[in-house]
């Protein structure tokens, strides 16, 4: 067997690299910046720029938008899971390691969540602001200006000055009625403050972007040729809104003035005489809710990544692990409960090699989902059924330490995740002991003062499920655990050469 590849921790390829970049915010969420972003995004990309897209997280939605306008992965930028001082190299790591054959991109666009201060506390940490300081990127606002005219020039000034260390590229004026209103906004900004007006967007007579309980609706990772045909239409419409109302050039003429960012740490390829274990990874109109890092995170860990789908009835490889993230399994229970992969995914767990599931890959795992008082089967490999209900159940950022080993976190280690779910779980029997301690958060119910998550199964607890999602950067332990626990199964099975990753794949693909 030929030595594998991999990679020792740290490996600085430069002291320094030069890359434009934008952050995009607003003064609440529903202003306008997504919208914005992925206008950008796209416009740019169709004059021809290579852009980085990134997401000021925890997100999958948006950020896998931004990575269809984008055709590239985007980055997720979260001072709650990396130190502030870390998202700089962070964002260079990504620039250059997410780049589609090389192409190391001009131009990093990172869109904000919530409004530009709103933060996890009074002194706005983790913040949109916090990001575009440690990054040094400059900001461009959005402001919804309907019903407002001079006061909005009030609402830019009270912005600007909020935080004067924050640099501004300037205000896109979003939700004007007609050009004397946009002209009226523009003549009271630009008397009364310093920041540049880039642009006034004409008001929309609908979302172009249908909404639903959790985000956006067209599933970014749908295959369905019809859906890709109108996430394209959608996308190159924001392209031309973008292009026909906004500065472009000045844009990017405040972007390039950011300073450079610092030299990423890449690892270093290294020889190790070991299997390459196979680990396949769930991702369809289902289950689709990945950070790039947390995939980077296993390949730099020694796994051979494998794209898979559980609705399309394809056959799967051989595989010594298997990863579920989230999705929404909700909207294709049927569909799900008859696939036969079902029975795969119970013959890899109690065949004992590791499976992984967060969230929506958690409810494959329950006994059923329940729907409006209807139990569809799912794998059965948990005692619990999940139910779907109208309103979050768990939602925001959580602190979990382990009580329990599991062959991907060890016994008293604490890390950091987040959750987002509209389910809860229903018990066969009394509550079992769980892995996971959450202060704050809830997981799969609350006991005592603390949420309980992670449930572990499988003939020798190679199973571990939980409503909390990591991001691997900031669970350094994860990724070499998940691999070598894979490795143990890949060591009596015939490996092709290394570099045969199916799940390289361009992000419009």
């Amino acid at each position: 067997m030929l030595p594998l590849l991999r990679f020792s921790p740290v490996h600085r390829i430069s002291l320094s690299m030069h890359l434009p970049r934008l952050v995009i915010s607003g003064l609440s969420g529903g202003s306008g910046k997504t919208l914005l972003s992925l206008g950008l995004t796209r416009a740019f990309c169709l004059r021809g720029c290579r852009v980085q897209p990134a997401k000021k997280g925890p997100d999958y939605i948006d950020a896998a938008w931004l990575a269809l306008a984008a055709r590239r992965p985007a980055a997720n930028l979260d001072p709650y899971f990396l130190p502030a001082e870390e998202l700089p190299s962070a964002l260079a790591g990504a620039a250059l390691r997410f780049a589609p054959d090389g192409e190391v991109p001009e131009l990093a666009v990172i869109e904000g969540n919530r409004g530009l201060y709103d933060g996890r506390d009074v002194l706005g940490s983790c913040s949109t602001a916090q990001v575009a300081l440690a990054l040094a990127a400059p900001v461009l606002l959005v402001l919804n200006c309907a019903k407002m005219t001079r006061t909005a020039a009030a609402v830019v000034a009270g912005v600007a000055s909020f935080a004067p260390a924050l640099r501004f590229a300037g205000v896109v004026l979003n939700n004007v009625g007609n050009p004397r209103h946009a002209v009226q906004v523009r003549q009271a900004v630009e008397y009364y403050t310093d920041i540049p007006v880039l642009g006034e967007l004409p008001r929309l007579r609908e979302n172009p972007l249908p909404e639903r309980h959790m985000g956006l609706e067209l599933s970014p990772a749908s295959r369905n040729p019809h859906i890709r045909a109108e996430r394209e239409h959608i996308l190159n419409f924001l392209a031309a809104y973008a292009e026909d109302h906004i500065d472009l050039d000045v844009a990017l003429k405040a972007a390039s003035a950011a300073p450079e960012l610092p030299a990423p740490e890449l690892p270093a390829p290294r020889r190790a005489a070991v299997a390459r274990p196979r680990i396949g990874f769930v991702r369809d109109d289902a289950l689709w809710f990945y950070y790039e890092e947390n995939l980077t995170a296993l390949r730099d860990a020694g796994a051979e990544l494998v794209e898979l789908n559980l609705l399309d009835g394809s056959p799967w490889p051989e595989l010594d692990g298997l990863y579920l993230g989230g999705g929404f399994p909700e909207l294709f229970p049927d569909e799900l409960s008859s696939s036969p992969r079902l029975n795969d995914i119970r013959a890899l767990a109690e065949s004992g090699r590791p499976v992984y599931a967060e969230c929506g890959g958690f409810m494959l795992l329950c006994r059923a989902l329940r729907l409006d008082g209807r139990d569809v089967p799912m794998s059965n490999l948990l005692p619990v059924a999940t139910e779907f209900l109208p309103r979050p159940q768990g939602l925001g950022y959580v602190e979990a330490s382990t009580e329990k080993e599991t062959p991907f976190h060890p016994r008293g280690s604490s890390w950091r995740g987040h959750e987002f779910h509209y389910s809860r779980c229903v018990w066969d029997g009394p509550a079992p002991d769980f892995a996971l301690a959450l202060s704050p958060g809830v997981g799969m119910g609350r006991i005592g003062d603390k949420g309980r998550d992670g449930l572990i199964a499988g003939p020798c607890g190679n199973v571990f499920a939980s409503y909390t999602h990591l991001f691997a950067p900031a669970v350094p332990h994860w990724a070499e655990r998940f691999v070598a626990a894979a490795g143990n199964t890949a060591a009596n099975r015939p490996h092709a050469p290394a570099g045969n990753d199916s799940s390289r794949k361009t992000a419009g693909a």
